[in-house]
């Protein structure tokens, strides 16, 4: 069967005008048959999860499945950054079917994120729910043993256990059980009235770094990521972005949003340190909800976190 259904060529924005170019410009839609074949030269590569089906097992609020749509519209409708020096190649995988089980759907998605990273193509992946997570980051992981990091944004832990089968609560449970001992791990940004000290246990013992959003609101957070990446210089990172992570007010479109959270300013200088001073390779966005959004900000957000992810690398050089 085919697993992927191609994004809509009418998402790729031009204003016909060379004098005020747009990302959709800049977008090969690659079908899933030439995944194999795709350049080494592609500076980014995006996948989409319209898939809430985990959102929902888990008890939370529906409309994730409409995000990797959207967040595209607003993506691709940009302006490259001014300092940039060249036009990025972006190559759209388009979006992964949901006709069948979610394990299987999971599975399928770590296959193609794999690969990426297996030919050091850098990816931003969009949710969809936070189970997705799990496809990345395990990809990640395995593409890269021992030499992995993976620092996930979020007010919950998400390291439900799975004895109640696989939602958005238990990416990091699976990744933390399957990767013990073989991947560095953050949780930042994680909220006192988010997460039940069992969880969090349970986690450092496993060898997760736990940043309390009380951390980061003391010590700001690009002192703390700096603090968690000391002496991980030479290794590579992926970055798990929950939406949620955000402040209410700057990321209302959320399955869950509290009014404490991180500030887009404060992520937006992080990511750039980041990817200006590591081997970051590549971010998740997940449980933005245009359904319930406000004034499209969430998909606005998300798409704002992706142009400054590839022109921070593009600029990196």
């Amino acid at each position: 069967m085919n697993w992927l259904h191609p994004t809509d060529k009418n998402l790729l924005f031009t204003k016909n005008d060379k004098e005020d170019p747009r990302l959709g410009e800049c977008v090969q839609l690659i079908a899933e048959t030439a995944l194999e074949s795709i350049s080494s030269s592609t500076d980014i590569a995006i996948l989409g999860y319209p898939d809430d089906e985990g959102i929902a097992l888990n008890g939370g609020r529906v409309g994730a499945h409409l995000a990797p749509k959207e967040i595209r519209t607003f993506l691709y409708k940009m302006t490259p950054h001014p300092l940039a020096t060249r036009m990025p190649a972006i190559a759209d995988l388009g979006d992964l079917h949901t006709s069948q089980p979610l394990a299987a759907r999971h599975e399928k998605g770590r296959e193609i994120v794999h690969g990426l990273a297996q030919k050091n193509i850098r990816w931003i992946s969009f949710g969809g729910g936070h189970d997705y997570g799990y496809c990345d980051s395990t990809a990640f992981v395995s593409a890269f043993p021992n030499d992995a990091v993976v620092i996930n944004f979020d007010a919950h832990m998400d390291v439900r256990p799975t004895d109640k089968g696989f939602n958005s609560g238990t990416p990091f449970y699976r990744l933390m059980t399957e990767f013990a001992g073989k991947v560095d791990f953050a949780e930042v940004g994680i909220q006192n009235q988010c997460n039940s000290k069992f969880h969090m246990n349970w986690a450092t013992d496993k060898g997760a770094s736990i940043f309390m959003l009380d951390d980061v609101n003391e010590k700001g957070l690009q002192t703390v990521l700096a603090s968690f990446l000391k002496g991980k210089e030479k290794k590579k990172i992926f970055l798990s972005v929950d939406i949620d992570a955000f402040t209410s007010n700057e990321a209302p479109g959320c399955s869950q949003s509290w009014t404490t959270g991180l500030f887009t300013r404060d992520f937006l200088a992080s990511l750039q340190w980041m990817i200006a001073n590591f081997d970051v390779r590549g971010m998740g966005i997940y449980e933005v909800s245009p359904a319930l959004d406000q004034d499209k900000r969430t998909s606005k957000l998300a798409a704002l976190l992706s142009h400054n992810f590839i022109f921070a690398q593009l600029n990196k050089g």
